[in-house]
């Protein structure tokens, strides 16, 4: 019985459907996709502003073809770098008033200072500014809810 080389059962490596799925994650504002098309898998990923993507044989039964699944961050929001802390115990409020659209939402680009949300406390509205400049990946807090002191807020890039 005659054995097949690795080489000759590893499919190439295509540079076009990666190139879209990086694309798909910056229009998405996705931090990792992945695509199953033929019998190869491709899985893209943004850590700390940069896509990385690669390609390697799976197994068929794995995912159907042309199936695009989306994973969670996997990241502990804590403990990343550009995270934004809550500077008091209070409650957040990602808008200037009750309907008003939010100061900034995931994707938006921030520059050092801006106002990322406002935090009530003893009946006082304190604006929390962002501390760096960068994009907006994650907003860890809903509108109106409680936040503790050093709980993460949101996560700049």
């Amino acid at each position: 019985m005659a054995r097949k080389s690795d080489s000759a059962a590893t499919p190439p490596i295509d540079h076009e459907a990666i190139r879209e799925l990086a694309k798909l994650l910056d229009e998405t504002g996705l931090t990792e996709i992945a695509l199953e098309r033929d019998g190869v898998s491709i899985r893209v990923a943004r850590h700390s502003g940069a896509a990385i993507g690669r390609a390697r044989p799976i197994e068929p039964a794995l995912a159907a073809p042309g199936t695009i699944t989306t994973m969670p961050i996997t990241i502990d929001p804590a403990q990343h770098p550009g995270v934004v802390a809550s500077p008091m115990v209070g409650t957040a409020y990602l808008a200037p008033e009750p309907g008003a659209r939010p100061f900034v939402e995931v994707g938006a680009s921030v520059k050092a200072g801006e106002p990322l949300m406002i935090i009530e406390a003893m009946k006082t509205m304190n604006q929390i500014p962002a501390p760096r400049p960068g994009t907006v990946i994650q907003i860890l807090v809903e509108d109106g809810q409680p936040v503790e002191y050093g709980q993460p807020l949101m996560v700049i890039e």
